[in-house]
């Protein structure tokens, strides 16, 4: 019998197929099992097997059997999450397979089947990693530069199914308690069509958190109802299928009181065997429920402790049917695949690609002022957005989305966003400088649509020779930047004049010397960005910026703001694994010095010198360092009798990602991601994700004073494998950013440290802003009134109100002013309507905000509303294969198979996609009418080498149907068959949910007795 009691034996039980490579974290579970890190249990030489060892013996059979079945996709998601005993949420729970597990292994499942027929219709070759991880699939799936927005869609939609544990945790629907079957299908069923229609408006930011909600709500009936006890290991498809109907709801008696602990049995036996669907009845404040029916059970359930007494939830191995918990959540992964192959299917292969954030590379967006002064600065925008895409077509650096806004006064917009160069470099031709003869212009409305409508951490870059007209949205652009954590960098041309158009005089350069282009450098340097001022004859020599900042792989090593007219040191690391590292330094500093590794040092007043080369534009200097060996400690001296910003960063796989979350105890321990500031006074916690592969590991994160880059450290505790919880209680009074430091290393290099930081200025307030209820959905013509709490915990007094949209819908009675007393809160609404011919799928941004009196300080509340189209054709396509006609008895790759299929939505939405989802083929269809019918003949001819084929049928609202064939004939293969797999060596491939859930299972069992 399999032990764990070293290396070899480990090798021994798993088997020839467990190379050095698959083993990098089993090492690590052996190390910390045996070091009795982290909670896993360590035992003394000598002694006798304990219970753990005991145990260990149950967790390596079956860890064995699913290994030797499937190898594992997901070993990286065997992680040393947090110890039983002190849980943080439960959506982190070593104990227990969790929501962000679940959903975490079907998207990657999910994802490499994309990948996989992608690679099959282009002719490539798809060999998924061994291991995987975001960085492992995306490298496998051609696309290595995609892995940091791939892992930040993930997190987006499990930080969005965490938060339904905190907004509805008391709603019945929301986690299928109270036998809430209709009311629990009714939101998934109508999530999903939210989730497509915004994904057919590439909303894809409000589709991922609707898609997270949805799924959490999907996993809980696996876990919450009897699904499990009455046998069934298939997933219910009628969950996802609004014209399917829910039936057999247990409309009696469902349950027996426990004996004792034990609740195995407390379902009665006729309610399973007549597979009548029940599920446990939940109240924190009251043991009320219906007579005989079953309760959720577990500490908070106040109605468990009434007959029937005791639970059937399966949440955890330790709740009342924990003893089918792994087998419950096995069925939710594959519920959970089962919904995101539905919204595949829907969108294509390309949109569920961008969907999870997987083809988002360098995003190149340009907010542009088109008044009569700036034909020169749209000149050259077209040159340098040509250079950038003539340059990259074709290669991994090519930006993965074009997004323009121009402005004028008083009209700014529309937006354009396209993945199609050549359409962009279009809309940039058509641009035409006209008007503006009174100065001011609607730059900040147009920066407003630039930050809502593109995707999260997007460099944005305006152009412009005029002052802001709408000054009053400057709070709301803070909002948005902190938010979406972009960067928006200021072009701003000829800026130098008192004059109200900017268009030549003296050169001045500091906020308080032109206070007409103070709230571009504000909001430039609140978001790690720059304001960069130049004439309009060397604006090209300025634009490299937009050449250096177009990638997805750029990381900040170091970035200092100061107003201080004082000579300053930094100092900053690079480590080995950054390239380019590329030196801004925006203002006039009238000297500077910097020190490499080495010892070598080079002034500003040498262009070019021992370390580089220094580039001077107006008030935008740039070092390029060009020695061999950048790896070290950097000095930077600077004198300056004026504001000036220092930013350092390069090239570099190792990063990281954060929000600051809310955590939430009670019966649902989560979390929540913050959309306000965090309040004043009390702890800042942040959910840290690293990027740069499993080797990667923090040691520390703090908040940097972005004044006096004073530290603040906190506790950092690993909550997932690349996870981590950091809990900051002293903040920074002012803006602050963050920083991470850690270890990185790989098989060739030994550790090194290595330091990032965050662009984004953050701050806490004393003022908050609570949105009382979920703003649902919008549906066009229509009007949602929102509820809000304004509260401050310092003093009080008249409160400013401020309310904006990032589309100009109507809004009202909303308080342009409240009045709070001291620590205390006043509510109010806002009304919103969109307009009756809003395309469905479209999202608005509302952004509320509210400022102390005095604007000593001010926060806000930012929400994403879709608008959608309430949907009538609930009923899929019906797809009917006519005819097969097949003949496969030769060499495959000479032989082909046809199937004839005729397609009707009968009085549904109309067909609006068809396409082939299994194997090679080619799809030809017409459509004829009859009897009044539109009826699409598709004829779909298949190599041979490919003998099972699936057609997939999409409506106008997104429903899907679905026929597939597979032909039997005897298949002879020859050596110059096609290179692609075929459906046999596919199957041998690593790639189901049975090999990641069995090494769960037995993790867990190992624990489960400890």
């Amino acid at each position: 019998m399999c032990r764990l009691p070293s290396l070899k034996t480990v090798h021994h039980c798993l088997g020839p197929a467990f190379t050095v490579q698959s083993a990098t974290p089993w090492l690590y579970l052996y190390k910390r099992f045996h070091k009795g890190e982290q909670g896993f249990p360590s035992r003394r030489a000598g002694s006798q097997p304990s219970s753990e060892d005991q145990s260990s013996e149950i967790f390596l059979q079956i860890m064995t059997m699913g290994l030797l079945a499937r190898t594992s996709i997901t070993l990286f998601l065997m992680v040393f999450l947090l110890k039983s005993q002190t849980l943080a949420f439960k959506l982190f729970s070593f104990r227990s397979v969790t929501h962000e597990i679940i959903t975490r292994v079907a998207i990657l499942e999910t994802t490499i089947g994309v990948c996989r027929d992608q690679a099959l219709r282009e002719g490539r070759d798809f060999v998924p990693p061994r291991i995987v991880t975001e960085e492992s699939l995306a490298a496998a799936c051609s696309s290595p530069l995609s892995a940091k927005g791939f892992k930040r869609s993930i997190k987006k939609i499990v930080g969005r199914n965490a938060w339904v544990d905190v907004r509805h945790v008391f709603s019945a629907k929301h986690h299928f308690d109270d036998e809430s079957f209709l009311r629990g299908r009714d939101l998934i069923t109508k999530g999903v069509f939210t989730v497509k229609a915004s994904v057919k408006q590439q909303r894809y930011e409000c589709a991922r958190e609707k898609l997270g909600e949805v799924l959490h709500t999907l996993q809980d009936f696996y876990s919450h109802s009897n699904w499990r006890e009455m046998g069934n290991r298939r997933p219910y498809s009628n969950l996802i299928k609004p014209s399917s109907p829910i039936e057999n709801i247990a409309d009696s008696a469902t349950c027996r009181s426990c004996i004792g602990n034990n609740c195995s049995g407390n379902i009665l036996e006729q309610i399973n065997t007549q597979r009548k669907l029940t599920s446990g009845y939940f109240n924190l404040v009251s043991s009320n429920k219906p007579e005989g029916k079953c309760s959720h059970g577990g500490f908070f359930d106040r109605s468990s402790g009434r007959d029937p007494k005791g639970g059937i939830n399966k949440d955890d191995v330790d709740a009342s049917h924990g003893y089918l918990h792994v087998e419950a959540a096995g069925t939710a992964i594959g519920a959970t695949k089962e919904l995101l192959e539905d919204i595949r299917a829907a969108a294509g292969d390309s949109e569920f690609l961008r969907l999870m954030g997987f083809t988002q590379t360098s995003v190149l967006c340009f907010v542009i002022d088109t008044t009569g002064s700036m034909s020169d600065d749209i000149a050259e925008v077209r040159r340098v957005t040509s250079s950038i895409i003539e340059s990259r077509k074709g290669t991994s650096k090519q930006p993965s989305e074009y997004i323009l806004v121009p402005f004028n006064d008083p009209d700014y917009g529309p937006l354009t966003r396209t993945t199609d160069p050549e359409l962009f470099k279009s809309k940039m031709g058509e641009l035409q400088a006209h008007d503006g003869g009174d100065a001011p212009e609607m730059s900040l409305s147009g920066l407003q649509l630039a930050l809502t409508g593109s995707p999260p951490q997007t460099e944005i870059f305006v152009f412009t020779d005029a002052e802001a007209k709408d000054k009053w949205l400057k709070s709301t652009i803070l909002a948005l930047i902190e938010r979406t954590k972009s960067s928006v960098t200021f072009m701003l041309t000829n800026a130098f004049s008192g004059r109200s158009r900017i268009s030549g005089g003296p050169q001045f350069s500091s906020r308080s010397s032109n206070p007409l282009i103070g709230i571009y450098q504000e909001l430039a340097q609140a978001s790690g960005g720059q304001a960069i001022e130049v004439t309009k004859a060397t604006l090209p020599q300025a634009t490299s910026i937009i050449v250096d900042t177009s990638s997805s792989s750029l990381v900040t090593v170091f970035q200092a703001v100061r107003d201080s007219a004082k000579p300053e040191i930094f100092t900053f690391f690079v480590d080995s694994s950054l390239q380019n590292l590329t030196i801004y330094i925006t203002g006039n500093p009238s000297y500077y010095t910097i020190t490499g590794p080495t010892g070598a040092t080079q002034s500003n007043t040498e262009p070019s010198g021992p370390l580089g080369i220094i580039e001077k534009v107006g008030n935008f200097h740039t070092v390029r360092p060009t020695i061999s060996d950048q790896t070290g400690q950097w000095r930077i001296i600077i004198f300056s009798a004026r504001p000036y910003s220092i930013k350092a960063f390069g090239q570099s796989a190792v990063d990281f990602l954060f929000d600051i979350v809310e955590l939430s105890d009670g019966p649902h321990p989560s979390y929540a991601v913050l959309n306000s500031r965090p309040k004043a006074n009390s702890n800042v916690t942040l959910l840290v994700s690293m990027l740069g592969g499993e080797m990667v590991r923090p040691t520390e994160v703090t908040l940097v004073d972005a004044s006096t880059s004073e530290s603040f450290n906190g506790t950092l505790e690993e909550v997932a494998i690349e996870v981590y919880l950091a809990t900051i209680a002293n903040v920074p009074a002012g803006e602050f950013l963050v920083c991470v430091s850690g270890e990185s290393s790989s098989s060739r290099d030994p550790v090194h440290f290595f330091q990032r930081q965050f662009l984004t200025h953050l701050r806490t307030s004393n003022v908050s802003i609570t949105v009382q209820s979920d703003a649902g959905t919008l549906e066009p013509g229509r009007s949602l009134t929102l509820p809000f709490t304004v509260s401050t915990s310092g003093s009080g007094g008249v409160f400013n109100i401020r309310v904006s949209n990032d589309r100009s819908f109507l809004m009202a009675d909303f308080p342009s002013t409240l009045t709070l007393e001291t620590g205390g809160s006043v509510n109010g609404t806002v009304t919103l309507t969109a307009p009756g011919n809003t395309p469905s799928g479209t999202d608005v941004t509302l952004t509320i905000e509210a400022e102390a009196p005095r604007a000593t300080d001010f926060n806000y509340a930012v929400l994403r509303i879709s608008v959608v189209t309430p949907v009538t054709d609930i009923t899929p396509p019906v797809c009917e294969i006519v005819s097969v006609n097949a003949n496969c008895s030769g060499n495959c790759s000479l032989l082909w198979w046809d199937l004839s299929a005729n397609i009707t939505d009968r009085n549904g939405s109309g067909i609006q996609r068809l396409a082939v989802r299994q194997g090679l083929a080619t799809l030809n269809t017409s459509t004829v009418l009859d009897g009044g019918v539109n009826v699409t003949l598709a004829f779909l001819r298949a190599s041979c080498c490919f003998p099972q084929a699936e057609l997939v049928v999409v409506d106008s609202e997104g429903n899907v149907g679905s026929c597939s064939r597979s032909v039997t004939s005897t298949v002879s293969p020859s050596t110059s068959s096609p290179t692609v797999p075929t459906s046999a060596n596919r199957a041998e491939r690593p790639l189901g949910v049975p090999g990641f859930f069995w090494v769960t299972a037995g993790i867990i069992l190992l624990f489960q007795f400890t």
